[in-house]
């Protein structure tokens, strides 16, 4: 790897070689969802917090301070109101990214998806601009489209994971497959680490710890958790929980402690 992108990765993974990022690119795809609304007044919580980075799209990137989190530009986008949802296009370029002070990179690709060969295409382009600038690559590699039945199976989750590595992405986000056991395979099978997604809400800060929590007994190298972050009724504080997991090995019952709340 290159001296760029060393130095760059440091600023998104701490000494562990894990993270904490909370993506914030939901403007896009769904609008001002609730949590969303004042951009600066959540990254504001989310730092207090001690995540280690955040990801938006180029003009929040250009409107907000970020100044100690690392900051992750995101590079594709579609609204949900497309009759090709699942169609990610590019809206940025790394050139753009790097001038806006960007410490990493992400591109999201649905496999499965009927324009995933535009999207892999991509993926690929964008790797290599990443090679050339120095600047990691977060891929959000998810498995959606006809002949998908369940995106947080084994086999569809571990062969994303796969391909955004094999495309040259220096980290994989991808969907827990629901347990440790199968989810390790998926660790084990992918070159680059692994963080996992958040996907919807969840009902509980308990499912969002436990998850947290098999996910790094399984060899997750940290996590991007959106909605389960911004629209928690403390942000701050479950940053400062998932972050104790995630970095200290903290337990299911003392995430809750830290947010408040019991088992």
């Amino acid at each position: 790897m290159n001296e760029g992108k060393t130095r760059r990765l440091k600023r998104i993974m701490q000494q562990d070689n894990r993270t904490v990022i909370v993506p914030m690119d939901h403007g896009v795809t769904v609008g001002p969802i609730k949590g969303l609304e004042s951009m600066q007044q959540m990254i504001n919580q989310l730092i207090e917090g001690g995540v280690d980075a955040v990801l938006v799209h180029k003009g929040i990137a250009k409107r907000v301070d970020i100044d100690s989190a690392g900051l992750i530009v995101m590079l594709s986008g579609m609204s949900n109101l497309s009759p090709n949802v699942n169609a990610k296009v590019q809206v940025c370029s790394v050139q753009e990214a790097l001038r806006l002070g960007a410490d990493a990179v992400s591109v999201h690709v649905n496999i499965g998806a009927q324009d995933e060969d535009k999207m892999l295409f991509n993926l690929g382009k964008v790797a290599d601009e990443c090679e050339v600038y120095g600047l990691p690559l977060l891929a959000m590699m998810y498995p959606r489209g006809p002949k998908i039945q369940n995106e947080h199976a084994f086999e569809v989750v571990a062969h994303a994971a796969r391909i955004g590595a094999e495309l040259g992405a220096d980290i994989i986000k991808a969907n827990f497959t629901g347990n440790i056991e199968t989810f390790k395979q998926v660790v084990e099978s992918c070159p680059a680490p692994v963080v996992i997604a958040g996907g919807p809400k969840c009902k509980t800060s308990d499912e969002v710890f436990q998850t947290t929590h098999d996910a790094m007994k399984a060899g997750a190298a940290g996590l991007s958790f959106g909605r389960n972050v911004f629209q928690h009724e403390n942000p701050t504080q479950i940053v400062k929980a998932l972050s104790a997991i995630v970095h200290n090995g903290a337990s299911v019952e003392k995430a809750l402690q830290i947010v408040g709340e019991k088992k």
